[in-house]
């Protein structure tokens, strides 16, 4: 093992902000973009201003997008997401599309910064070749194949007696029992 995990600061994977569990919160919280008005090497970044930013605004109300023209400086993106990471992306002489990527990349990110070394709450010195559990794990490999719906996978549920017809069946039996000893 290589110590050179021993400089990266160490914490535990988690989702921020607990996403996923209740409603989607998007993580980045603002992005600048910056750019020379008259440098080739920005040629991407004003075509994408032009014909993308109104769309990309619309569509992420809660992202604030800041705009900044340099003079002799190449085309830079700066995103900051809610935790407090920053990530910078050189745009330097990239298309409107590849910017675009870039900008969805992003903007879908939790803004866990790369330099973290995870660390988890278990330990094993022999990891299972089989894979995580799934609730698929054990089930007969038919339905695979099966076209749904499916009539006969669900004539198999419908064999099985449910919970309440067996509650049903056991009041009856009860109530026989009672009638019977009176």
């Amino acid at each position: 093992m290589s110590n050179s995990h021993l400089f990266l600061k160490s914490g535990f994977p988690r989702a921020p902000l607990a996403n996923g569990i209740g409603r989607y919160v998007c993580q980045l919280q603002r992005i600048t973009l910056k750019y020379c008005k008259n440098n080739g090497s920005s040629k991407g970044m004003r075509e994408f201003l032009e014909q993308d930013l109104l769309d990309f605004s619309r569509a992420n109300p809660g992202v604030v997008v800041y705009v900044k023209p340099r003079r002799h400086r190449t085309a830079v993106m700066t995103a900051e997401y809610l935790n407090g990471d920053r990530q910078w992306v050189n745009c330097r002489n990239n298309s409107r599309e590849e910017i675009q990527k870039w900008v969805q990349v992003l903007l879908t990110q939790a803004g866990l910064s790369s330099e973290t070394r995870l660390r988890k709450l278990w330990h094993t010195e022999v990891p299972s070749i089989q894979g995580p559990w799934t609730p698929f794990t054990h089930q007969h490999p038919s339905g695979n194949l099966a076209d749904y719906p499916s009539r006969e996978l669900s004539e198999l549920r419908l064999r099985d007696e449910t919970a309440t017809e067996k509650l049903l069946k056991l009041y009856q039996e009860q109530k026989a029992n009672m009638d019977a000893k009176s």
